[in-house]
């Protein structure tokens, strides 16, 4: 089977490991566990979110439910920073929800957990982002539909460089060098999220590499990546990193509240930033690692998926349908009015005004030039092995061949259990 490549969110995917414990106190993590849709016919369709930090967003999608007449719609919102082992210990469960959003990952594919969806997008395929449809795509089936895609990269304080007379950077050697000069004080020069797993990938595809190829076979063991590695423990070391923040990167209090003059962050946190900076803000790519290396930018997102196990598989698919394929005014809504997000449609995104000029427009640009979509195939595993090689490689000083080589056994491993 080849994995095709994935869109999604570099929050971790199956945060618990494969035997997760039962439902336990799940019901009491959601706002509402009552009915919220419309419709007598006595059906109803239960859907789990996670909690979105833009306000309004919870509000949103019920206020979506309500407006489907063929059944009852149910808004599980789980607030907890554990979503993934909520939801996956939920589809364990008779209290299953029938749909819910998450990212294209092949073993929910291989196990069954998730209905194939290509009988209602096949006749909309040609108007979502390619790349959206082929990270959802597995032997010519589609099993989600995105929703939302959210390119990541630095916000700078354009004053703050100016003043220091810094350009934005494009290597990442000038990225520490600016850096150290923009560390003042209390004042850390940059914040990269307190746990630097956010700019791993980025790092690999800033190398001139990858996770895994298009045979499914490890990319990311370069020299390009070593080289990389040892640039993060020189930048972890040094003094001018800010790796205290109140909140992680997805949020963007660090820039906002002072605490440093650039941040990594995402594309749905820019309507914030530019309320409280205005236009002293600007934005680059990760920076290339190595000469034959390029910038590069993640992009994430969430998709809505279909419980094929549940008990309400069919409804499901037709208020998935509903929503996320015939309301094209509700995606709009909700890629841009909680936060800025690109609309997977490409109809929506070519009408999006808010998305047309300024600070948007060159995000977008970011992203149709040095975007990287995911592989479906890359694994929870696969993913914490190599923050295990940041762990052991830029926080302790490990040596990176070392630990790149007991990351190598773990990915082998599973690349096996997928692919043979």
């Amino acid at each position: 089977m080849s994995a095709m490549s994935s869109n999604w969110d570099r929050r971790s995917v199956l945060r618990a490991a494969a035997g997760l414990a039962a439902l336990g106190p799940l019901a009491a993590c959601g706002s509402n566990n009552g009915r919220s849709g419309g419709g007598s016919s006595g059906k109803s369709v239960k859907q789990y979110f996670h909690a979105y930090g833009e306000a309004g967003v919870e509000d949103a999608l019920k206020r979506y439910a309500k407006g489907y007449d063929k059944a009852a719609v149910s808004t599980q919102w789980i607030t907890s920073a554990d979503y993934e082992s909520k939801l996956f210990s939920a589809l364990l469960t008779d209290n299953a929800p029938d749909v819910f959003e998450f990212h294209p990952q092949i073993q929910l594919i291989k196990s069954g957990q998730v209905a194939d969806l290509s009988d209602i997008i096949d006749p909309v395929k040609s108007d979502f982002n390619p790349a959206d449809i082929a990270s959802h795509t597995v032997d010519g089936k589609i099993y989600g539909v995105r929703m939302i895609d959210d390119p990541q990269f630095f916000f700078y304080r354009k004053s703050v460089l100016e003043k220091a007379k810094i350009q934005p950077p494009t290597t990442l050697d000038e990225l520490i060098e600016a850096a150290a000069k923009l560390t003042t004080g209390k004042v850390k020069g940059l914040f990269i999220g307190n746990d630097l797993h956010a700019v791993i990938n980025p790092l690999i595809w800033s190398s001139g590499a990858d996770t895994l190829d298009a045979k499914n076979q490890i990319a990311y063991h370069t020299e390009g990546v070593k080289e990389g590695i040892k640039k993060m423990r020189q930048l972890f070391t040094s003094g001018h990193l800010l790796l205290d923040a109140p909140t992680d990167y997805w949020d963007p209090s660090a820039i906002v509240q002072g605490l440093t003059p650039i941040q990594f962050c995402g594309m749905w946190a820019m309507p914030v930033m530019q309320k409280a900076l205005g236009d002293d803000l600007g934005i680059f790519p990760f920076p290339k690692v190595t000469d034959s290396g390029k910038q590069s930018v993640t992009n994430g997102g969430w998709s809505m998926f279909v419980n094929a196990k549940g008990k309400n598989a069919d409804l499901a698919k037709e208020y998935v349908k509903w929503l996320w394929i015939e309301q094209k005014k509700y995606q709009e809504d909700f890629a841009l009015s909680y936060g800025f997000h690109i609309p997977p449609r490409t109809s929506i995104a070519a009408s999006a005004t808010k998305l047309k000029t300024g600070l948007p427009a060159e995000g977008v640009k970011l992203f149709n030039d040095f975007g990287h979509f995911d592989n479906i195939g890359w694994t929870q595993a696969m993913i914490t092995a190599l923050e295990d090689v940041f762990a052991d490689s830029v926080r302790k000083n490990g040596d990176p061949e070392a630990s790149l080589d007991k990351a190598d056994t773990t990915v082998n491993r599973e690349l096996k259990k997928l692919f043979g």
